[in-house]
Order: C-alpha cells, then sequence, then structure tokens
C-alpha cells in the first residue's frame, strides 16, 4: 500500500524539542540554523534545563509540557531526545497529534512499540525519522559507496560493535538524566540499544535480519548497576553477542559491550566488512581496504577533524569521557556539498554524522519525501537487537527477526 501522499509545511516550518539533556543541544542548534525551520521551542520535565537551552542558543521559547507541544499549532515537528526506553509511545502520540517526528536511538523497545510507529507513519503520512548516527559514520559511508561500485563482489559477512564503557562517561550520563534511582534505569539492556552497531552493517550493506541467536554476560562488577535486584528492566546482562543470518544469505556479527577495555572515548563504533572481492576494517585508530593484490590504508579518508575544543563551555555538563562524541567534524569522505551553508562552521559530532541527520529531517519535511532512516529503515535497525536480547535471554536459541517490508512509495 502507497503512504499518503505527505504534508509539506507551506514554508518553514517548527520543531519542538522534547528534553534538554546532554544531547539534545547539539541538534536544537542544528535545527536553530537551517534555513527550513522557523522556530524552536523546547519542554523538560526540569523546566530550568529547558529554560536554560532556550537562553544559550536564542530559542524561540518553552512550553510546560510534551503534551502542551502536541496541542501547539505552531510546533509542526518534534525532536524526541528523551530517555531512550520512552521513544516508542512518546513518537506514536506525537504521529497521531499530526506532528512529524525525530527521534534519538533507539526507534522503541519491543516488536509491538515499533510496528505501532511503522503503523502510524503508513497511516498519517507523516515524516518519522530515526537519528541513528552510525548512518553516517566515516566506516558506514566508505562501505555504501563502495557497495555501490561492486567493489566487495558478493558481501557474505559484516561485524560491528558497539563498545562504550560504562566508566567513560556513562555512570555520569546516568546520574544526569535518572536522579536517585539512577543505577535503576543504568542497567539499560545493552541488545536494546543495538543501532550503534546494527546500523553501520546494515546501512552499507542494504540487506535486512531474518534470525539470530545470542549471548549476554552477566555482570560481576557488583556496584548496583546491571543488578537484578536494581534493574526496572530485570536486567544483569553488561555485554552481549550476536549472530545475524541476513535475507539473500549471509551473515554479520554485533557486540554490544560496557563493560570492556577498551578506548570508547576515542571511537565507539567500528565495523568490519568481506566479500568476494575485497574487505574492510575499522579497528580504533585505523581502517584499511583489503583486496587480493594488498592492503590499503584509508585511515584519514575516514578521520573526522574536530570543529570544537574538548572544554568548550557548551559542554560543561557532558562528562569529559564523552566530550569527543559532540566535538568532532567531517571526514574527507562525507559529501558536504550538500549540506546548508549554515552548517560550514559548526560544530559537528559522532564522526560527523550530526549535521547530515538534521539536513536529512528538515529536508524530508519540507519536500514531502522519505527521510534516510525512515520508519522501516529504523525498525531494521532496532527490531534485530529487540529480538536479539530475547534470544540470549533464551539461552541462545535461535529466533526469526520480523520484518516490516521495504518503506512503500509515496501515493
Amino acid at each position: 500500500m502507497p503512504l499518503p501522499r505527505r504534508p509539506r509545511p507551506s514554508g518553514p516550518f517548527s520543531v519542538g524539542i522534547v528534553g534538554a539533556g546532554q544531547f539534545a543541544g547539539s541538534f536544537s542548534k542544528l535545527f536553530h540554523l537551517h534555513p527550513g525551520v522557523g522556530s524552536v521551542h523546547v519542554t523538560d520535565l526540569i523546566p530550568e534545563r529547558a529554560e536554560s537551552l532556550v537562553a544559550e542558543q536564542g530559542l524561540a521559547g518553552t512550553l510546560p509540557s510534551f503534551e502542551a507541544m502536541l496541542e501547539d499549532d505552531r510546533i509542526d515537528a518534534v525532536a524526541l531526545f528523551t530517555q531512550r526506553w520512552t521513544h516508542g509511545p512518546l513518537a506514536v502520540a506525537a504521529l497521531r497529534a499530526g506532528k512529524h517526528v525525530y527521534s534519538a536511538v533507539p526507534m522503541a523497545v519491543s516488536a509491538e512499540e515499533i510496528a505501532a510507529i511503522v503503523e502510524a507513519v503508513q497511516e498519517t503520512g507523516l515524516t518519522y525519522m530515526m537519528g541513528e548516527t552510525s548512518h553516517y559514520n566515516p566506516a558506514t559511508v566508505y562501505a555504501r559507496n563502495r557497495v555501490a561500485e561492486n567493489a566487495f563482489g558478493r558481501l557474505f559477512y559484516a561485524e560491528g560493535d558497539y563498545v562504550h564503557d560504562m566508566d567513560l562517561g556513562f555512570y555520569s550520563a546516568y546520574q544526569y538524566s535518572g536522579g536517585e534511582n539512577w543505577k535503576a534505569t543504568a542497567s539499560y539492556p545493552p541488545l536494546l540499544y543495538p543501532t550503534h552497531s546494527v546500523g553501520g552493517v546494515l546501512g552499507a550493506w542494504g540487506t535486512h535480519a531474518v534470525s539470530v541467536s545470542a549471548v549476554g554476560v552477566r555482570d560481576e562488577r557488583g556496584d548496583g548497576v546491571f543488578d537484578k535486584d536494581v534493574s526496572q528492566f530485570d536486567n544483569d546482562l553488561s555485554n552481549a553477542t550476536a549472530l545475524f543470518e541476513v535475507a539473500g544469505g549471509g551473515s554479520f556479527r554485533i557486540n554490544e559491550f560496557r563493560r570492556v577495555g577498551y578506548p570508547s572515548h576515542i571511537r565507539e563504533s567500528r565495523f568490519r566488512f568481506f566479500g568476494t572481492e575485497g574487505s574492510f576494517e575499522q579497528l580504533a585508530t585505523f581502517s584499511v581496504w583489503q583486496d587480493k593484490e594488498g592492503v590499503h590504508d584509508i585511515s584519514e579518508l575516514l578521520t573526522p577533524k574536530r570543529t570544537l575544543a574538548a572544554d568548550d563551555p557548551s559542554l560543561e555538563h557532558v562528562d569529559p569521557a564523552l566530550r569527543d562524541a559532540f566535538v568532532s567534524g567531517t571526514a574527507p569522505v562525507h559529501d558536504i556539498s550538500r549540506l546548508p551553508t549554515q552548517y560550514a562552521h559548526v560544530p559537528n559530532g559522532h564522526e560527523g554524522s550530526h549535521h547530515f541527520l538534521a539536513d536529512d529531517f528538515v529536508n524530508a519535511v519540507n519536500q514531502g519525501t522519505l527521510p534516510s532512516v525512515n520508519a522501516w529503515v529504523a525498525a531494521r535497525y532496532t527490531l534485530p537487537g529487540v529480538i536479539a536480547h530475547a534470544s540470549a535471554l533464551r539461552g541462545g536459541e535461535r529466533l526469526p527477526v520480523p520484518d516490516h517490508g521495504d518503506a512503500p512509495e509515496i501515493g
């Protein structure tokens, strides 16, 4: 069934930022600067945070609640930067209220919530986009380009790692957003945050998962995080590995590690692709293209150039261990010619992805087109992790991964 013709604003549209935490400010600034956006408002459960963000960036103003934002005719779209397990219901409520939706990852935390978002987009014709940074990770961009050139030959295996140790900024991030009971939420299951690994693989390969077997590692730190007696998710798994079968033949493996001796502040996500004619491997500090003739160092092509000092005052609420994710520029492999000139000297983040994600969403709303990580793509990046977590809880039982199919054409 084709999608309803997408509603298009008559001019620059307005964005409502939901959640004024550590991540929101990077994108409120980009939406504010984009020529396709007219105004930006903010709401947060802690009003002072919303007021502070508005004052710092010169935004249009605050609103008292998410519900007030949905009822306000001045707001055309909402951008969700709330805690990760809240995105699904908020996205559906916004779509049903007639608002376009940009959502931080993950899309949702259950198969039912994911299906509800896809259904709401299908019925309303509104724009939904998940802001998966790995879709524009330099490694993913490079691999996507090589796939288009058929340089891999037939791809048959890939790997995606999201290796982010809790000691490197995550404790402080959960404390900032979780209040007194932060340990209950810091135990969030790793495989329910799968898009930084899955998205980088599938964002290049262009296939989807059809089955999975996963293994989890129970935590032994003993500090009340990843403790079933404390966890609101009844979770004690801090590390997990999942192996997926893909449509058309082949497989990919992901790692979601939260207890790991690895320099997460240098590179959180990394990828490997193997084909019959060529392969590509990325590690913490270097990357190589390999074929049957030899090895080619492509590290410089995939290395973003920093655009902001790590001690910049705008990052005062961000743990020093997390700041590298907010100060990167673009890498040579990125096509910056497609971006608005207003972004030319603005800080980027997550290896150069922020500018592209914001621009994709704004253009999709204004042009009535499907964004890069639309609801159907977002489901393929998120749902495999949901099923993988279920597999890990069942001793690695191989489970089918449902698929919502390709995005329909716009009617």
